[in-house]
This record gives structure tokens, sequence and C-alpha cells, in this order.
């Protein structure tokens, strides 16, 4: 999961690259990256860590341009090398960057592909960087001098039979334009937005539309399935759906857990369908007939969610347990001692809001559970009398393979143990999951065209027909291997002091 900005403008693009990247900073920690192009030269910078700590004014003043993009990155399992920063490039045809959000799940046919038979260098284990040169080849491939908008849909249209899983991508092809462009079953999200003055209109293409908001840009849309959309170097849009068989099915856990609440993903409001599971969850605590006294969040992803969930059930909602702000999130840490470590500096809890009461944490998912025994066990030390425990989801039980670096089948908590032994596990006097069905009806009510989302973290059922068990078990074991690295790196303390700051 990473978070990308593209912006073709009639002004310098940096500092409005560089705003709309902080609004994307929550999709990645881990490194960031811009490219902007001036007429003649592209200008590259990128590096690890937080976008504050990539660029100083001095780049954004050197990274001079009209036309650019921007990318923060969270590392999926195997790719946690500095190299694989993005934005790449390739110098032929044209010249060509490229930035990505997802995973290919064809990643070892495509790299064979490229290198045997494309002839292509790759200097990377970055999908991404296999993706770009997929699209270079299919553009080079029609053997044109001068590149048309008619003609880089048909090299789209290879791209997309060739390339496999989860992509919303945006290229930057020098002294032609900005090319955007979304998989076939549209998994990861991409919005288009414009801003007008009297002599001409700027484009913006983004992860969220939340980016779009700061820098004062208009919703047009969010990219359709296996849609491409090109801007030619005079502002012209052109698009065109290149794929030949294409199938809605948005990842329902952006809404859970990945996108800020003041976004709209694929025109459904995060915020509006946090609010409808916390409605849905209610329903079923009701029915469990137990004595609350008050609902406490863990913040932040959960807090929209627990509002109502308290105002269905009658009782108080507090806020009972404090963030650090500047501990980033556990969730998208690499390693497992870092993830816990970092628990007891993320949150402090609130004793005259525990002490004495039957507490209801809510929280938006459990993974391997780690996180929520470590609040369940603070919450209890501070003198909860009783300590039940919500999930906003479903039990999370098969590994994503479309970008969320979700783990192996064995790590879920919820593949391990039942609902009654995770609670036991938990320490926890109760647990509620949200039904499935649940979960779908909250976010879909926002868009109703929306007849299926991905929800294979949840049910196993992957909307990309690619998916076999000898891929899932390659997968898992790849990622065993890149976890096992980072636990050696975890204990010897190689990794305590990157804890990205947020």
């Amino acid at each position: 999961m990473c978070g990308i900005i593209g912006i073709h403008s009639n002004s310098p693009v940096a500092q409005d690259l560089y705003d709309g990247l902080m609004m994307l900073q929550h999709r990645g920690q881990d490194a960031a990256g811009m490219v902007t192009f001036d007429g003649q030269q592209m200008h590259i910078k990128k590096g690890d860590g937080l976008a504050s700590d990539v660029f100083r004014t001095e780049d954004l003043v050197r990274l001079q341009g009209r036309i650019g993009m921007a990318h923060v990155r969270y590392p999926t399992a195997g790719t946690y090398d500095s190299a694989e920063a993005q934005p790449f490039y390739v110098n032929s045809p044209f010249g060509i960057t490229l930035i990505h959000n997802g995973n290919l799940t064809n990643t070892k046919q495509l790299r064979e592909e490229v290198m045997k038979k494309n002839h292509r260098h790759l200097n990377t284990q970055s999908d991404s960087e296999i993706l770009l040169n997929v699209l270079a080849y299919e553009i080079e491939a029609l053997g044109i001098h001068e590149l048309t908008p008619e003609g880089i849909f048909k090299a789209m249209s290879v791209v997309f039979e060739r390339v496999k899983g989860a992509y919303s991508v945006i290229a930057l092809i020098a002294g032609y334009g900005l090319l955007a462009f979304r998989d076939p079953n549209a998994i990861r999200p991409l919005i288009m937005g414009t801003r007008h003055d009297d002599l001409y209109t700027d484009t913006v293409f983004a992860s969220e539309s939340v980016a779009l908001d700061v820098l004062g840009y208009e919703i047009v849309r969010d990219l359709k399935p296996g849609e491409a959309i090109f801007v030619d170097m005079q502002g012209r849009i052109h698009s065109k759906i290149c794929a030949e068989k294409t199938i809605y099915t948005p990842c329902i856990f952006e809404y859970v857990y990945f996108a800020r609440p003041d976004s709209l993903i694929d025109n459904i409001s995060v915020y509006k369908a946090r609010l409808r599971m916390g409605e849905k969850l209610a329903k079923k605590i009701k029915a469990a007939n137990i004595d609350i006294d008050v609902v406490i969040p863990v913040p932040s992803t959960s807090r929209h969610s627990a509002v109502p969930l308290a105002y269905a059930l009658g009782v108080r909602y507090r806020e009972g347990l404090v963030k650090n702000r500047y501990v980033g999130r556990t969730f998208i840490m690499p390693g497992q001692v870092k993830r816990q470590n970092s628990i007891r500096r993320k949150l402090n809890p609130i004793r005259l809001e525990i002490e004495g009461k039957n507490i209801l944490l809510v929280d938006d998912s459990i993974v391997r559970g780690n996180t929520s025994r470590k609040i369940v066990e603070m919450v209890r030390q501070m003198g909860a009398k009783k300590v039940y425990f919500a999930s906003c989801a479903p039990p999370l039980r098969h590994p994503c393979v479309y970008g969320v670096d979700m783990p192996s089948r064995k790590e879920f908590v919820a593949n391990t143990l039942t609902i009654e032994g995770t609670a036991l596990a938990l320490n926890a006097d109760g647990l509620f999951y949200q039904e499935l069905e649940d979960l779908a009806e909250a976010v879909r009510e926002g868009n109703p065209e929306i007849e299926r989302f991905c929800m294979a973290c949840f049910d196993g059922e992957y909307p990309t027909s690619d998916m076999t068990e000898e891929f899932l078990s390659a997968a898992e074991e790849s990622r065993s291997a890149v976890y096992k690295e980072l636990r050696k790196d975890d204990e010897t303390g190689g990794l305590q002091n990157q804890i990205p700051l947020l």
C-alpha cells in the first residue's frame, strides 16, 4: 500500500506535490520520492523516511517543471530495500518515470519475460520496476517516432493483458504528458480532479481525495476499472477503457483502516462508512446483553465507528486511550518485535475513565492479536472491572496479495483460535467481530453501483483469476523468509532506531 499523486499544471508543481504528499503520508512511511519535468529534463529526488525528511526547501527549488508526480512508500514483503524507493525511470523510449500503488501477482512470469524476451534490464526486486519496463516495451513495440493518445491506448491494451494483480499507476512520459491507469478490477484507489483559471485547466491524480481538497482541486471522478487517462502537454485529457474484461471490486480494507476518514474513495465517504460500521456492530453487541459502562476507541481509525456504537448502546463514549501522534502506524511497521515495542509508546490509558468500570474497547480490526492483547493488558492495569473487545472488521483469515502486507494464514489469530479462544488469548471478557455482510452493506450504502468489494482477506475469494493454492503458499514462504530476517534485526536492535515518526 502506497500513496501516489501526479499533477499536470500551468505553474510549477513541486510545492503542490509535496503538500499533496503530506496528505497521503498515512499510506506509507518507509520512503518518499518526486519527479518533475521542465520540458527538457527529468528532475528526481527520492530517499528513505517521511516526505518531510526526504525533501528540503532546496530540493523543491531544484525540482523544476509544470508536470510531476510523487510517491510515499509502504513496503510489502520482499521489498524493504531502500533502492526500491519510487519513482523508477527508464530512458527508452522517450524517457518514462512511473509510480505505483498495489502489488502484481504474476511478477515471476513478467520478470522472466521482461529480461529474456523483451531484453530489458531489471535492477531491483520491485514489481513497480517490472511494470514500468512492460509499459516501456509496449510503447516501443508500436514502432512510431511520435507518440499519440491512440498509440498510448493501444500499448495500454497489451499492458492490461500482460499485467495481473492490483495496480493504480501514474507515469510521466518526457515531452508527451502524464498517464494514469487503474487495474481491471479497480482494487487500489485512484481519483482525478481539476482546477481552473481563466486560461488553463490543471489536472491531478491521487490515491485519495483528501490530497485534492488541500490543493483546491475539484473532484471529477474515480478512474474506472481498466481505464487509462492521458493528459497531453497542452493539458488536453484523453481517456479510454483499454482492458477487455473489467469488474469493479475495490478493496474494502481501505474503508476499514488505510484511508483517511475525510477521503472519498469510489464515491464513498470513508467517514460515513465507518459510522455505519459502528451502527451495524452495535446491534450484535446489544444482542449479547452485557453490562457496559463506557465505550473507548483504540485511536484513531476506530473513533468514528465507536461514537455511533456507544450511542446505539446508550452508554458513554470516552477517549480513554491517548495516542502519541509521533509514533507511526504499528500495522505497517516491519518486524514483529518493533510493532510490539511501539504499542506502549503509542498509547497511554487515562485511569479516571477506566478504573472500576466495565469497558468496551473498539478497534478497526484484529490481525495477529498482539496489539489488542497489549491494549487489554494496559486497560486492566488501570483498574477496569471487565474488558470487552469489539472489532469493526470480521475475522482476518487470508493474506492480501494486492498490496497490504498481511501475514501468512498461520499468523492470523482468527485462523489458530476460535472466537472464544481469541478472547481468552487477548485476556478479554468477551470478543465481538463485525459480520462480513454487515461490513459490505455499511460500505456499499455509499455507492450501490459497486456490487462486490475485494474482501479476500476475510473470505478468501480473490477477484483476479490467477490465485491458486500454489501461488498463495509460495507467497507465504517468501514473506516468512523476509520476516525471519526482520526479526533478526529486531532482536539485535537493528531496527529499533528506525521507528517512523508521524
